[in-house]
């Protein structure tokens, strides 16, 4: 079964620059707050053998969002590989659903004990399936970077 994960976020003034856009630094504190949201659901477990690491993330803005508003981000799963998975996030008004930003991201098992990357865990994979779309499960042994 394919679910995505979807938060809330209210746009507070202080997320805004000079002109009254939201700044573009707080688009990542957006895509963070959905990531760690999901990964509490996926790896509720986490501690620091078995654990995950931010690799890389590269954002688009495509419209702007302003004070006040409420926005949606709506994260899936877009690759699955051995060590390491790629996250889509979809940052939409509520409103109206106009797209404002998305982004991508490359999230790499790490044990921070041994101080290195590992195999994503089995368990782990399995949840990460969930969130990923029908068409894509045919990538999930591909892999996204072989950190």
């Amino acid at each position: 079964m394919h679910k995505k994960h979807q938060i809330e976020v209210y746009v507070r003034f202080s997320e805004t620059d000079a002109v009254g856009h939201v700044n573009n630094t707080s688009y990542f504190l957006y895509f963070e707050e959905a990531r760690t949201k999901l990964f509490y659901e996926i790896l509720p477990n986490r501690n620091k053998q078995s654990s995950m690491i931010l690799a890389s993330i590269h954002c688009d803005y495509v419209a702007p969002a302003f004070a006040g508003e409420e926005l949606v981000v709506t994260t899936e799963v877009s690759n699955i590989g051995r060590k390491s998975f790629e996250l889509q996030h979809l940052l939409t008004k509520k409103m109206d659903g106009k797209l404002v930003a998305k982004a991508s991201c490359v999230t790499v098992c790490y044990n921070f004990i041994d101080d290195h990357s590992i195999l994503i865990p089995e368990h782990l994979r399995d949840n990460l399936k969930k969130y990923q779309p029908l068409a894509l499960l045919s990538k999930t042994e591909e892999g996204v970077h072989d950190f």
